[in-house]
């Protein structure tokens, strides 16, 4: 599992890479999610294959228990609906408000890393 794991992580790296010279028109993983296809699309059974089984593996592994993750979430929000019910607005107003601030403050990282960058 250990090699599937960096198999994938190499292809999401060199997205990445590639996504930083195109100036980022396509995010990095969409990148690295194209060149693994391609790679195990033209592979068929030659170069590599062992670390590409492996891949393989360790993505169907990931895709059987991404459920696992959002279980604790759906719990916590029914076993606390009768706060939700009584500050639903307060919540809402507040997960508003954060993302909004959240999104300047990112574009304003973003503005001074690339004036300091001289970009």
């Amino acid at each position: 599992m250990i090699m599937g794991i960096t198999i994938l992580l190499l292809f999401q790296l060199v997205g990445e890479v590639i996504a930083y010279f195109i100036h980022g028109v396509v995010p990095g993983p969409v990148i690295g999610m194209a060149l693994i296809f391609v790679a195990l699309s033209v592979r068929r059974g030659r170069f590599m294959s062992q670390p590409f089984e492996e891949a393989t593996k360790t993505s169907k592994a990931l895709l059987e228990n991404l459920g696992v993750l959002f279980v604790p979430a759906g719990v916590g929000i029914v076993q606390h609906f009768d706060l939700i019910a009584e500050r639903g607005l307060a919540l809402f107003a507040t997960v508003l408000l954060s993302t909004v601030v959240t999104l300047i403050v990112t574009v304003w990282c973003y503005l001074a890393t690339k004036r300091l960058m001289g970009a």
